[in-house]
This record gives structure tokens, C-alpha cells and sequence, in this order.
């Protein structure tokens, strides 16, 4: 591409309190070996040096600028305070957490996929995740999906390439269909993003890694793997969305196969002695779905997770390491030849 005709990308980060890695994402922007891109952090009223670090780099680089919210808000809703920063004139939009980071070819290669079918409306690729890569299952042979099979594959089972905020990029034109591009109810609004605008575009996968994703302890995805956020999130957009992607009779069929599993899940944590907060978070989000916690089904559940237990061995020390006071016995027997 020459310099003329390259297309502009608006690159966003919403960050609180992120002062310990918003150096190693703001630098893995700058050196992105695509350029014409312009900047923005939103900062959410953070306590720490998150502000002076920004504030640094955006005085080097005038493609760089710094936005501070007028108050705190909730982090779905700082993302979308960053998304209304995408530039009126930019062609796509590209999220990176201040907690990640891109590597250098991440911009380019995204946008060889966007500029290869004009159908596409959002590019996907795989993440490295600590030490393991992410977002597999596609075959490497395809590198598009229509959006429809994308969404389908997602509400059948798998599998699941919409990954998360940082491997993702959409056109920009998309993000500014709504002033609030997240549904700020949902904990999991960017794959509800996905279902919503791949009705009517393609989506377009990059085979390579392109971004690095950081699991903290007190991050959303923290949370979300203690409480297991995901099972009433797929429940949702079964509800939701199921009636757009899948038949009656798979969709039905889809939402059965859930909420049995998402009953043998619950089961499983009443042995593990979950705490009140666990318990009145799935209530609530069931309760919200129209499918209430139901007693008896649970004890069923319960009964059959007994049985399960005292007839496999195996599943009993699996299911026994996982409990809490358990996890230095677990690491050291994985450790072994």
C-alpha cells in the first residue's frame, strides 16, 4: 500500500489502574509496523500513575491523546467510553486491554484480511494466553467465515473464535452504529457484539498470533472463570440470538443440553462447598433467563455426581485435587514423568 491510500485504524485502550504493563501496551503500538493509526486512552479516574505514564507517551507521539472519564464507571461501560473515540474518518477499529499487548504485525495482518473481502466486518486471530495459544479449531486452510456459520458454531458447541476485546478488530463503521457499542448489562458483551453485527458480514481469521492476553487475579476474566460466568452467558445468547442462527428444533434441543450441564456443574460445587455469593450470582442469572433454580432438579443432579464419584475412582481424585487446599498436591502431581 502507499502512503495515500493506506487506511486509517483508530486503536483504543480503556485502562484503570494500570500503571504495572500500560508501558508494554502503549510500546507494542508504537511499534506496530503498520503506522497510520492514531491512538486513544481512556483513563477511568485511576488512582496510580496510570494518568502520568499516558500523559508520557502521548507527548512523544502526537498520534497518541489521553482521555480521563469526568467519573468512575463500570469497565463495559469504559470500553465503550473508548470505543467513542474511534476517529469519524478511520476505517477499522482495533481494541488492545491495557493489560495486553500486540505484536508487531498485528495491524497489517488484520487489515490484509479486511481489504481481501469487503464482506468482512470483523477479524479474528489466535492469542497467546500465558503460554498457551488461544482461539483455536478453525482450519488453517480457511481464513474466512461467513458470520452466520462463525455465530453458529459458537451457540452449537464450538468453536469459539471471537476470543476477547484485544484479538479482535472491527470495521469501523460497525462501532459507530450506536453511541454505547457494548450492552453494558452483559459481562460478556463483545461476543454478544459478534452476534449482533455478523448477521449481515463475514468474519476473517488470521492464522498467526497476534496479540498476548494476561489472566490477573482480579481481572474480569479472573472472575469469570471462579464463577463461570460463561454457562448463563451462552444461555443468553441461545435466547437471544438462537432464533437468528439455529432452527427451532437445534435450538430447543441446544438449550436443553446447557441447562443439564449447567445443573451437573452447580451440583458439582455444592460438594465443593461454594460460597453464598456464588450461589445467589447463578440464582439471579437464571432467574433472569426464565429458567429458575429448581430445587429438585438440583438434588437430582446432586445424587447423580454421588454416584459418579463412588463409582470412578478416577473422576473422585480429579474432583478431590480440585478442591480448595488441594492445589500444591495437584501442581506437584503434574510435575511427575
Amino acid at each position: 500500500m502507499t502512503p495515500r491510500c493506506e487506511p486509517l485504524i483508530s486503536i483504543v485502550t480503556p485502562v484503570y489502574n494500570g500503571e504495572k504493563y500500560l508501558r508494554e501496551c502503549i510500546q507494542s503500538v508504537l511499534a506496530q509496523t503498520y503506522s497510520n493509526w492514531r491512538y486513544s486512552i481512556v483513563n477511568n479516574c485511576s488512582t496510580d500513575r496510570t494518568l502520568d505514564i499516558a500523559h508520557e507517551y502521548a507527548a512523544k507521539d502526537s498520534r497518541i491523546r489521553v482521555v480521563t472519564n469526568e467519573r468512575f464507571v463500570g469497565v463495559v461501560e469504559n470500553y465503550n467510553n473508548a470505543l467513542r473515540q474511534t476517529s469519524a474518518d478511520s476505517a477499522y477499529c482495533k481494541v488492545v486491554a491495557a493489560d495486553d499487548f500486540l505484536f508487531p504485525e498485528c495491524l497489517e495482518r488484520m487489515l490484509e484480511s479486511f481489504e481481501a473481502n469487503a464482506r468482512i466486518g470483523i477479524v479474528g486471530a489466535y492469542q497467546l494466553c500465558g503460554t498457551k495459544v488461544a482461539w483455536q479449531g478453525l482450519p488453517y486452510t480457511q481464513s474466512i467465515v461467513s458470520g452466520r456459520d462463525a455465530c453458529r458454531m459458537e451457540l452449537m458447541g464450538g468453536p469459539y473464535l471471537f476470543g476477547s476485546p484485544t484479538t479482535i478488530m472491527f470495521r469501523a463503521d460497525i462501532v459507530r452504529t450506536r453511541d454505547g457499542f457494548f450492552n453494558e448489562a452483559n459481562l460478556h458483551a463483545d461476543t454478544e457484539a459478534c452476534f449482533e453485527f455478523l448477521e449481515h458480514s463475514d468474519f476473517g481469521f488470521v492464522h498467526q498470533i497476534l496479540t498476548f492476553g494476561r489472566v490477573q487475579q482480579d481481572s474480569m476474566t479472573s472472575y469469570s472463570k471462579q464463577y463461570n460466568t460463561y454457562t448463563p452467558s451462552l444461555l443468553y445468547l441461545l435466547l437471544r440470538y438462537g432464533p437468528k442462527y439455529l432452527t427451532a428444533e437445534e435450538r430447543s434441543r441446544r438449550i436443553d443440553e446447557v441447562l443439564r450441564r449447567y445443573y451437573h456443574y452447580l451440583a458439582r460445587q455444592v460438594y465443593r462447598r461454594r460460597e453464598p455469593e456464588f450461589w445467589r450470582f447463578h440464582r439471579t442469572k437464571l432467574t433472569e433467563l426464565g429458567y429458575p433454580l429448581r430445587r429438585r432438579r438440583l438434588a437430582r443432579a446432586v445424587v447423580a455426581v454421588a454416584a459418579d464419584l463412588l463409582l470412578n475412582p478416577k473422576h473422585t481424585a480429579e474432583f478431590m485435587l480440585a478442591r480448595p487446599g488441594f492445589g500444591d498436591r495437584r501442581e506437584a502431581l503434574r510435575q511427575r514423568p
